[in-house]
C-alpha cells in the first residue's frame, strides 16, 4: 500500500536501466532471501518474488504457496523475499541477465513501467473471466488492450470523520450525497468550533499524488487534463485560506494526517484501509465513521479515489506455464479471500469483495464501495515523472504560491512537456 512505500517515484525505465546495470557489480546476490522450501523431484519450479515483511504477510503467502502446491502435482512454488529497497533493481538487473522469477508481485504504479521493459509476457489466452474484476485495478495490469498479469491486493482512500467532533459542532455526518460546498461548508463550521475541518497528505512525493489526484479527477481532470480539474485546486485554495483544510498538509505524509486525527487535531481525513489496525490499537474508544469521498455536485456521481495495492505479473519466459497455473489458482474466489484476510487488503475480484467478512464490517464497506470509482496512477510506464509535475502543482495551490488558475496553466504546460 502507498504509505509504505513514500517514495515510489524513480527515474524513467531506460534511463533506471542503464544506471542500475552500472551498479551490478556491487549488488550482492545475498540480498535475496529465499523462504521456499525443497522442489519435489518430479514437479517444475515456479518461483514468487515479494517484497513481503511482516509476519502476517509472510505468512500469507506461504499458505498461499501451500495450497497451490497441494492442488495439483505438475509444479511446486516457492516464494523468495526481495527487500523492498533493492526491488526494483533486482527485476532490471534480472532483464538484463535473464536470471527471473516466473511470478512477480509490485506495487500496481510499478507494471506499467516493466510491462515496458518487456519483463511480463501476455497472459490473455489464460482461463480467466477478465470482467470479474474491478475496473480500475484490472487496467493496472494491461497495455493495449493485452493481460500481463492479476490485481493481487487494492485499497483506495475513503473519508474518516470522528463522529463526537461533529456532534459537538452540530454538523451532520457527511454519506454518500456529500457534495463539494456541503463538504466546505462542514469543515468550516467544525474549524470555527475549535478544531480542523480536514487534512490530507499531500506531500510533495507520489504518497501526496496519492491523495491529492483524486480530487483533481472529480473535479473533472485527468494526470494529462489538468485544467479540467481546475476547480480542485480553487476549492483546495479557497479551505486552506479559511482554515477549514489544515494548511500543514503540504508537510503531511499518510501516517502523520492519521495521527494528527486520532488526537483530535482534525475532525475529518482521507486516509486508507491500513490505518484502521493502528486506530483500533491507539485510540480503542473513538467513535468514528467512514464513507466515500466528497462528489463534485448533486448532479455528479460517486467521487473518484486513486488506487493502492500490489499486482502480480507472469515473467516473460518461453514456458509460462507455472506462472499461468498459480495465477489461475489465485483467481478462485475462495483463494482470493483467504489470503487477503490475512492480508489486511480488499480482494480485486467483484466477487470476492461480496463476501460478508468486508460486506457485513460498517468501516470496510465504505472502501468496497469506494473502490468501485477508484483508478489507478496512470497507467504510465512514465508515472513518476507526471507524478512530480503533478504534485508540484498541488503544492504551489496549497500554500499559496500561486493562483488556482496560474498553477493549474503552470501544471498543465509541465504535463503536456512529459513525452
Amino acid at each position: 500500500m502507498p504509505d509504505r512505500r513514500t517514495q515510489c517515484a524513480k527515474e524513467v525505465f531506460f534511463m533506471r536501466k542503464k544506471m542500475l546495470l552500472a551498479s551490478a557489480a556491487v549488488l550482492a546476490a545475498a540480498t535475496i532471501l529465499s523462504s521456499g522450501t525443497a522442489m519435489a523431484a518430479d514437479k517444475k519450479p515456479v518461483v514468487i518474488w515479494d517484497y513481503f515483511e511482516t509476519d502476517a504477510q509472510k505468512q500469507m503467502m506461504q499458505t498461499l504457496i501451500d495450497g497451490f502446491n497441494a492442488s495439483q502435482d505438475e509444479y511446486e512454488a516457492s516464494h523468495t523475499y526481495v527487500p523492498f529497497a533493492d526491488y526494483e533493481k533486482q527485476l532490471v538487473l534480472g532483464v538484463a541477465s535473464g536470471e527471473l522469477p516466473d511470478v512477480v508481485i509490485l506495487d500496481g504504479c510499478d507494471m506499467a513501467s516493466f510491462i515496458e521493459m518487456d519483463l511480463f509476457g501476455d497472459i490473455s489466452d489464460m482461463d480467466v473471466n477478465w470482467d470479474e474484476y474491478l475496473e480500475g485495478p484490472m487496467s493496472s495490469t494491461m497495455m493495449d488492450g493485452k493481460h500481463y498479469g492479476l490485481p493481487f491486493a487494492t485499497n483506495c482512500t475513503a473519508l474518516f470523520y470522528n463522529k463526537d467532533l461533529l456532534d459537538k459542532a452540530g454538523v451532520a455526518y457527511p454519506d454518500e450525497n456529500t457534495t463539494w460546498e456541503q463538504f466546505h461548508e462542514m469543515c468550516k463550521k467544525l474549524s470555527d468550533s475549535g478544531v480542523t475541518g480536514f487534512g490530507n497528505a499531500a506531500i510533495g512525493t507520489d504518497e501526496g499524488t496519492f491523495q491529492c489526484l483524486q480530487w483533481l479527477y472529480t473535479a473533472g481532470g485527468s494526470y494529462t487534463d489538468i485544467k479540467g480539474g481546475e476547480k480542485a485546486y480553487e476549492l483546495m485554495q479557497s479551505m486552506i485560506e479559511d482554515g477549514s483544510w489544515s494548511k500543514e498538509c503540504v508537510n503531511w505524509a499518510q501516517t502523520d494526517v492519521c495521527n494528527n486525527w486520532k488526537a483530535g487535531n482534525l475532525a475529518m481525513m482521507q486516509n486508507g484501509p491500513w490505518q484502521i489496525p493502528g486506530i483500533e490499537s491507539d485510540a480503542p474508544d473513538m467513535n468514528y465513521g467512514v464513507t466515500v469521498l466528497p462528489k463534485f455536485d448533486e448532479q455528479s456521481g460517486q467521487a473518484t479515489s486513486i488506487l493502492g495495492g500490489e499486482n502480480m505479473g507472469a515473467v516473460k519466459k518461453d514456458d509460462m506455464g507455472g506462472a499461468k497455473a498459480f495465477l489461475e489458482y489465485y483467481n478462485q474466489t475462495d483463494v482470493m479471500v483467504e489470503a487477503m484476510k490475512q492480508y489486511g487488503s480488499f480482494p480485486p475480484k467483484t466477487e470476492a469483495a461480496k463476501d460478508t467478512y468486508w460486506t457485513d464490517d460498517p468501516i470496510q464497506k465504505e472502501f468496497i464501495t469506494q473502490l468501485e470509482t477508484s483508478i489507478p496512477r496512470g497507467p504510465s510506464p512514465i508515472w513518476p515523472t507526471y507524478s512530480k509535475a503533478i504534485q508540484a502543482g498541488f503544492q504551489e495551490v496549497m500554500t499559496g504560491a500561486k493562483t488556482p488558475e496560474q498553477a493549474a496553466e503552470d501544471t498543465q504546460a509541465a504535463v503536456d512537456a512529459i513525452k
